[in-house]
């Protein structure tokens, strides 16, 4: 999976990313509507962790994804 293809199928796809990073609400996942920068912000913020963990879980979400 791309992340033009996220940002292109963003409705259909966030229940997955709500389902991995279930903290984050619905509001805010439809406010950033698949910028890749600003959700990897917010697991930082909702989860407590790095940069690169929030990272690395964007990765291998995009990697096991399969949509």
């Amino acid at each position: 999976m791309n992340w033009d293809q996220v940002k292109g199928n963003w409705k259909e796809i966030k229940g997955m990313f709500k389902e991995k990073w279930g903290q984050i609400s619905d509001d805010e996942f439809t406010k950033w509507d698949g910028k890749r920068e600003q959700l990897a912000g917010m697991i930082q913020k909702k989860y407590g962790c790095a940069k690169d963990e929030a990272e690395r879980q964007l990765k291998e979400f995009e990697t096991s994804c399969k949509c």
